[in-house]
């Protein structure tokens, strides 16, 4: 103590005092402004965003879905189906679409990643809707179960979707595209927007957990190999019927002519 008290009394001890107290002061103001800014900064960068998705939106999008996204005679409202249904269908290369008349088929994107992200921030700032889903974040392989997905996949999806993922027919001319080789990030968009004829799948009907079975299943029998032979396509037995009628008929035509040449 008779140290310290001897460092009070020395003629530096003062200004030292000072000058600490002028860095504590001045950084715990720098921490203090460092927040807003930052929230200041990410609130510009998000309506650059939107204003950049705007334009795109007027440029491409406008003449079937409104100025304001509020639809048309030939496409729906955009208001409130958020970012995760714009960055399905514009990042699959199904919207835009050249005939409104036809169902929306996969194709290569028209907009880059950038792009996509603009025009989904724009759409998601009109009214809430499903936030766009990172596929790098979609864990399907720990957090996803093979023989649950398979079941629910059975429950769910096969009636459109063929049992084994690879599309079906549906009426009216329309078809449940094939789910392989589809990136796990536009599966999981899917459930949660239900785009086309497809219904939503809210987390009330499948769980987050239980959707990610269902990718983690596609995944599997996407990369199962034919021990049995050729695949067939998979889609079930209409070609295996096909396959059987074609060359089990055939045989027995050529059987039934061989034996008719033999009797004369």
């Amino acid at each position: 103590m008779k140290k310290l008290s001897r460092y009070r009394r020395h003629r530096m001890a003062a200004p030292a005092l000072f000058i600490i107290a002028l860095i504590t002061v001045g950084t715990g103001f720098g921490i203090a402004s460092a927040l807003p800014n930052a929230q200041s900064t990410t609130a510009t960068s998000q309506s650059t965003l939107i204003a950049e998705g705007k334009q795109i939106f007027a440029r491409g999008c406008s003449s079937c879905h409104g100025l304001n996204a509020e639809g048309g005679s030939i496409a729906p409202s955009l208001i409130g189906v958020g970012a995760a249904s714009v960055d399905f269908q514009v990042g699959t290369g199904r919207m835009p679409m050249a005939d409104m008349s036809q169902q929306a088929m996969r194709k290569k994107p028209v907009y880059n990643a950038e792009q996509i992200a603009a025009l989904a921030a724009y759409v998601a700032s009109t009214a809430p809707g499903p936030a766009t889903v990172d596929g790098a974040n979609l864990n399907y392989e720990r957090d996803g179960n093979t023989a649950q997905g398979g079941a629910l996949f059975r429950t769910n999806c096969a009636m459109c979707h063929n049992f084994a993922g690879q599309g079906g027919a549906l009426t009216n001319g329309k078809y449940a595209p094939t789910l392989m080789g589809v990136d796990p990030q536009y599966i999981y968009e899917a459930m949660i927007t239900g785009p086309q004829s497809m219904p939503k799948f809210s987390d009330k009907t499948l769980t987050p957990t239980e959707k990610l079975s269902i990718i983690k299943w596609l995944k599997a029998a996407q990369n199962e190999p034919n021990l049995g032979g050729g695949s067939l396509g998979r889609v079930g037995p209409v070609t295996e019927g096909l396959l059987a009628w074609v060359f089990g008929l055939g045989l027995l035509i050529g059987i039934a002519v061989w034996l008719a040449s033999k009797a004369r």
